[in-house]
């Protein structure tokens, strides 16, 4: 899959769950959906706490998970 398949949408952390996996709220949607972090964050130790805004790069495949590329200031 190219990163051109994937597209971003921004969301916020509504549930923190064991192994850096949340639950995140979209903004334009309402829906809930389940995100890990991405490599970056993990490699730098950015703090994603319950009520951050992110933003999720989602596939086309499955609408339900997504990876957290970035978090709001």
């Amino acid at each position: 899959m190219t990163k051109e398949e994937t597209f971003i949408v921004t969301g916020s952390i509504v549930d923190c769950m064991p192994n850096a996996t949340f639950k995140v709220k979209l903004d334009d949607t309402g829906k809930i959906i389940t995100g890990l972090i991405s490599g970056k964050i993990r490699k730098f130790n950015i703090n994603i706490l319950l009520g951050d805004t992110v933003d999720i790069e989602l596939t086309p495949y499955d609408l339900t998970k997504g990876r957290i590329v970035y978090r709001h200031k």
